[in-house]
């Protein structure tokens, strides 16, 4: 929870209208994007003037949610973004901590706003650059950490469909359908309170996950083709180069929960998932893992990366084999299970 005197400070700065900047994270997730379209309902009634700056943009999968046509793609016009930026009064960052998560393009225009800043996130270590920061990894999603910001402030009265139905996505995706060990009692209380305030979950269940283009489960299916097994190390991976996705018309989005599928086979508690960027010049990883493993510190160790103790992500500016190469060295130095 916030503390009383973060608690206050929020209030003040929310206290007469303003011109708000809301961002998340460059690629958003369900989270990223719900916990950005819940904060910025909930500031239209305060009778704020919020717009969500996206670093890039989002998947077609939550192109659905309401408001998200009013979402500005900052690297689709950086000159209006810039200017969005310089204009705002305050600025909420969600879903993240560290402003490079934005992006090398978004980056250095979010250091040059002099605004004040409020965070709201659930990864570990965050930076010191808000101020009003409401971190704690204990939470299983930034839209339930959303959820306590409106109602610690004394706004619950103003929670409605529109708003549940953002963060019952960002909480649905991000504790893998109420399964990760960060769902809790009270994550099921609030989706309740959504549910009873009319949020349709069974239409958003299959709005996410029953919604699949060609392309996205021919993505999966190769992924499911590349995926290897070691029982030894109770451990997977699978991987996709540029040319694969290529080959089945990838596009953005359509890689969204495929890492999963390696925690899926009987005795596998830690599961990796590769995928090549050519443009930017990376090999992109996805950790997972069940129970004590931590890929948060694993990630952190080997692959230039971070984020929860069962879900996190990392990076290689080496070839595919060489990095497979190297994940698969790993294993033999570490105690999985």
């Amino acid at each position: 929870m916030m503390t009383s005197e973060a608690i206050l400070t929020a209030q003040q700065l929310l206290a007469e209208p303003k011109k708000i900047a809301i961002i998340h994270h460059r690629n958003p997730d369900g989270d990223a994007l719900g916990s950005a379209l819940g904060l910025y309902h909930f500031l239209l009634q305060l009778g704020h003037k919020p717009t969500i700056i996206s670093p890039n943009d989002y998947p077609d999968f939550l192109a659905w949610l309401p408001g998200a046509e009013t979402v500005h793609i900052f690297e689709r016009d950086i000159h209006n973004g810039i200017k969005l930026l310089d204009e705002a009064e305050l600025v909420f960052t969600l879903d993240f901590n560290h402003l490079s998560r934005t992006g090398d393009t978004m980056e250095p225009a979010l250091r040059r706003v002099q605004a004040p800043f409020i965070m709201i996130d659930h990864h570990q270590k965050p930076d010191d650059y808000a101020t009003v920061t409401f971190s704690d990894t204990s939470y299983g999603s930034t839209c339930e950490m959303v959820y306590h910001f409106i109602t610690q402030l004394g706004h619950k009265e103003l929670l409605n469909k529109t708003i549940g139905t953002c963060l019952y996505t960002g909480i649905v995706t991000d504790s893998g359908s109420f399964r990760f060990h960060t769902t809790t009692g009270t994550t099921h209380r609030i989706v309740a309170e959504f549910i009873d305030l009319g949020v349709d979950n069974s239409a958003i269940h299959s709005l996410l996950f029953d919604n699949s283009s060609p392309s996205r489960l021919k993505t999966l299916a190769k992924a499911l083709e590349n995926m290897v097994i070691m029982p030894e190390h109770s451990a997977s991976y699978t991987y996709l180069t540029q040319e694969e996705l290529t080959t089945v018309n990838h596009v953005k989005g359509d890689t969204e929960g495929v890492v999963n599928y390696g925690l899926s086979i009987k005795g596998i508690v830690f599961t990796a998932f590769f995928t090549e960027n050519k443009d930017e010049g990376i090999i992109k990883i996805s950790f997972r893992s069940k129970g004590d493993f931590d890929v948060n510190q694993y990630a952190r160790e080997h692959f230039s990366g971070g984020g929860h103790i069962n879900a996190a992500g990392g990076k290689s500016t080496e070839s595919m084999e060489a990095t497979i190469q190297k994940f698969i060295a790993t294993l033999a130095d570490i105690k999985i299970a």
